[in-house]
C-alpha cells in the first residue's frame, strides 16, 4: 500500500473512530493516538525520509493536510462532546421552582439571655438602672472596698482567680457598686448583671456563670423596702402565688445580712428530692449595706442607708425551666437550646 492509500485509510480509520467517543478522556486518548510523538500521523511523517527525493514534497503536503484535517475533526468533536456535556449536567441539575422551598433555620436567643433579659426589665420596671463594670478587676475593688481586707476569712468563701497581687477575675457584681457610688452621688438605685469568675467546676457550679446584683442608697432606707423590692421581683419572676422568705445569713458587705429562699417550683412546697424535702429553694444573697463600705466612697452614714442582693442567673433559669444540670448552658446543644 502506497502512502496515499495509507493517507486515505487512516481518514477513514479517523471519522469511524471519532464518531464513536463521546467523553473528553476518550478524545484525550484519540489525541495522543493520532497526534502524540508516537501516533498514526505521526509515524507517517518520519516515513517521508524512505520515499524517492522527488515524492516527498506530494507526500509531505499531503500530510500536513491529513493531520491539519485530523486537528480540525479533534476540535469540532471536543466542542461537540463538551457541549453535550453540559446539557446533561444542566438537565440534572435543573431545579424545580415549583417544589416548595427549604425552612432556613432560625437562631433562638440562649435561656441564659432570656432570663438576664427578663430580670433587668423587671429591675428597671422599678426603677433601677442597669450599668456595667471590667471583668478584670482590682483586688481593692473586689474585696477591700466591700469591707473585706486582705486577712478576712471571707475571701476564702470566694475561690479566687488571681492574675497578679492586686488583680483578679471578678468574682461578683459588686465591684460595679462600688464604682458607681464613687462616681455619683444618693440616691443611687443600680443592677450589675455580668459575668464573674470562681475556681470552682461540678453538675452546680461552673468556673464561669453570670450574676446580677443591686444596690439602692438614700434616705431612711430600711429593710422593709428590701423585702418589699426582692418579693416584687420574686412574684413577677416565679409567678404570685410562690412563697417568699428570708433567712439570717452572713456577708461581709452588708448587715443584718439574709438569704431568701422561694417555694420549691418543682413540688409546690410539699418536699421533693430537688429541696431537700423542705419545700424550699434558696435563691439569692441580700442586706443592709454595712457603713463600713460608705466609708470607701465618702457617704455619710448617718445620712443615707442603702441595701444590696446579688443572685446568680444560672441559678434562676434552672429554677425557671427545670433544668438539674448547670453545665446544659455552656455545651452549645442545639436540642437543649432549642427548646427555649
Amino acid at each position: 500500500m502506497d502512502l496515499k492509500q495509507e493517507i486515505s485509510a487512516l481518514e477513514e480509520e479517523v471519522r469511524g473512530h471519532l464518531s464513536t467517543i463521546e467523553t473528553l478522556e476518550g478524545l484525550e486518548r484519540f489525541r495522543v493516538g493520532y497526534l502524540g510523538k508516537k501516533g498514526k500521523v505521526t509515524l507517517l511523517t518520519k516515513r517521508l525520509g524512505t520515499l524517492p527525493r522527488e515524492e516527498r514534497p506530494e507526500a509531505g503536503k499531503e500530510i500536513n493536510r491529513l493531520k491539519a484535517w485530523v486537528e480540525a475533526e479533534l476540535e469540532r468533536k471536543t466542542h461537540t462532546v463538551k457541549e453535550a456535556l453540559r446539557q446533561k449536567r444542566l438537565a440534572e441539575e435543573r431545579v424545580d421552582i415549583t417544589l416548595p422551598g427549604r425552612r432556613v433555620p432560625r437562631g433562638r436567643d440562649h435561656p441564659i439571655t432570656l432570663v438576664s433579659r427578663e430580670i433587668t426589665d423587671i429591675f428597671v420596671g422599678m426603677g433601677f438602672e442597669a450599668v456595667e463594670g471590667p471583668e478584670v478587676e482590682l483586688d481593692y475593688y473586689n474585696f477591700e472596698a466591700l469591707n473585706i481586707p486582705k486577712d478576712h476569712p471571707a475571701r476564702d468563701m470566694q475561690d479566687t482567680f488571681y492574675i497578679s497581687d492586686n488583680v483578679v477575675l471578678r468574682t461578683h457584681t459588686s465591684p460595679v457598686q462600688v464604682r458607681t457610688m464613687e462616681k455619683q452621688r444618693p440616691p443611687v438605685r443600680v443592677i450589675a448583671l455580668g459575668v464573674v469568675y470562681r475556681c470552682d467546676s461540678d453538675v452546680t457550679h461552673t468556673p464561669m456563670f453570670h450574676q446580677v446584683e443591686g444596690l439602692l442608697v438614700d434616705k431612711n432606707i430600711t429593710m422593709g423596702d428590701l423585702k418589699g423590692v426582692l418579693t416584687r421581683f420574686v412574684h413577677l419572676m416565679f409567678g404570685k402565688d410562690v412563697g417568699v422568705r428570708f433567712r439570717p445569713s452572713y456577708f461581709p458587705f452588708t448587715e443584718p445580712s439574709a438569704e431568701v429562699d422561694i417555694q420549691c417550683v418543682i413540688c409546690k412546697g410539699k418536699g421533693c428530692r430537688v429541696c431537700g424535702n423542705t419545700g424550699w429553694l434558696e435563691i439569692l444573697g441580700c442586706g443592709m449595706v454595712d457603713p463600713a463600705v460608705y466609708g470607701f466612697v465618702d457617704y455619710d452614714p448617718e445620712t443615707v442607708s442603702g441595701f444590696a442582693w446579688g443572685l446568680g442567673v444560672e441559678r434562676v433559669a434552672m429554677l425557671k425551666y427545670g433544668i438539674n444540670d448547670l453545665r446544659s448552658f455552656f455545651e452549645n446543644d442545639l436540642r437543649f437550646l432549642s427548646q427555649f
